[in-house]
């Protein structure tokens, strides 16, 4: 893990090379997240669904049905029985060809079904922000941790380096006093 530095400030240099001040709202959320060691990902799923209206949630509804090949078939087998009934079956029709008021429910239909789709095409984009912030706060913290294992092992390596150096030193040392010994 990335060794945390002693203040925000000098945190913020070495992480982000700009100022706690120069901050976004996502990077000083991850700062403060970093320096307490505390979890950044969230579970925007739950978070998002939480705070849905009635509203909100009937229109994701609306939207996945009107979506759906049960909505398709349902709508198909409807138009089929209304022409059916008004062109063959009744001697009265009801809505004779060219069938006006079918064509008026259709358009009602689409008049209400058109603005609820967007509405729910707009949440599942505020949603797909909310994923992208957040795999953006994980994706640089790790980028942080990583940074900070290499730290590590090249602190590790040059530590071991060291030892070695001194380890052939203490070698040639001994060598040299057994060249001395055994020229004298």
């Amino acid at each position: 893990m990335a060794t945390i530095p002693p203040s925000p400030e000098h945190a913020a240099h070495r992480w982000f090379a700009k100022g706690l001040d120069d901050l976004g709202h996502a990077e000083r959320h991850l700062l403060d997240h970093l320096m307490q060691r505390k979890l950044v990902a969230e579970n925007i799923n739950e978070a998002f669904r939480d705070d849905m209206s009635f509203g909100e949630r009937l229109a994701d509804k609306v939207s996945r049905f009107g979506g759906s090949w049960t909505f398709i078939i349902v709508f198909a087998a409807i138009l089929a029985a209304w022409t059916g009934l008004n062109s063959y079956i009744l001697h009265r029709p009801f809505d004779p060809y060219p069938y006006i008021f079918l064509n008026l429910l259709l358009s009602m239909l689409a008049a209400i079904q058109a603005p609820v789709i967007m509405m729910s095409q707009n949440r599942q984009a505020a949603k797909d922000r909310m994923d992208a912030t957040n795999d953006y706060k994980v994706n640089l913290k790790a980028e942080i941790e990583i940074m900070g294992l290499h730290e590590k092992l090249d602190q590790m390596r040059n530590d071991q380096l060291e030892k070695m150096l001194m380890k052939q030193q203490e070698q040639i040392d001994l060598l040299l006093k057994l060249v001395r010994e055994q020229g004298e």
